[in-house]
């Protein structure tokens, strides 16, 4: 039995080496969200600060997990009377629940270098399973100061009711803010280098 183990562990060793650790760079990566505004238009933002990781396994992508953490108050829509309304308790309520966060719960191929990421959204305090569709991840790349890079693009889209993120009001043509909310994350991730060793 004992022989079995080893066997086994040696095994499957390769496959796990693979899997490598990657760090969000929130100064190369955006989310943004996009939804129709008095239905004749689209009004666009993003978040200025995210954070995040990822695990890649390239030998067997469904092995693959990410973790994201936006900070709501650093929502921009360009206009600070709007982005101030998008802070209050009619909206994200940033104040007491600083934090959206994602979570992925499975990763399955979707062709050729694209992929369907299940996950746990959480927002204002309210958590459901989303899908995002991703492309990616890009091979690594190094950057001139020696740091491996890769890249990913992914696209949901939600109804913000769903997590309580419910005011507008309504005009002639329709409700101020629309409902469905298109969401759009360009990340760009860094590898994580290996701990020096003990001396």
């Amino acid at each position: 039995m004992k022989t079995r183990l080893i066997a086994l562990a040696l095994s499957l060793s390769p496959a796990l080496a693979l899997a490598e650790s990657y760090q969000l760079d929130g100064s190369h990566s955006v989310t943004s969200f996009a939804v129709r505004h008095m239905v004749i238009s689209t009004v666009r933002g993003e978040f200025t600060k995210v954070s995040g990781s990822a695990v890649i396994d390239d030998a067997d992508l469904s092995k693959s997990s990410v973790e994201a953490s936006i900070d709501v108050a650093s929502v921009s829509t360009r206009e600070q009377k709007r982005d101030t309304h998008l802070k209050s308790p009619e909206f994200f309520d940033a104040a007491k629940f600083p934090t959206i966060t994602f979570k992925s719960t499975k990763v399955e191929k979707a062709g050729e270098g694209a992929l369907k990421v299940s996950g746990n959204l959480t927002i204002k305090g309210v958590t459901k399973p989303v899908v995002l569709d991703l492309a990616g991840p890009t091979k690594e790349v190094t950057d001139p100061w020696g740091n491996v890079r890769r890249g990913i693009s992914a696209s949901t889209k939600i109804n913000r009711k769903d997590f309580g993120v419910s005011w507008s009001a309504l005009v002639e043509a329709g409700p101020v803010v629309g409902d469905e909310v298109t969401i759009q994350i360009d990340a760009e991730l860094v590898k994580e280098k290996p701990a020096p060793a003990k001396k």
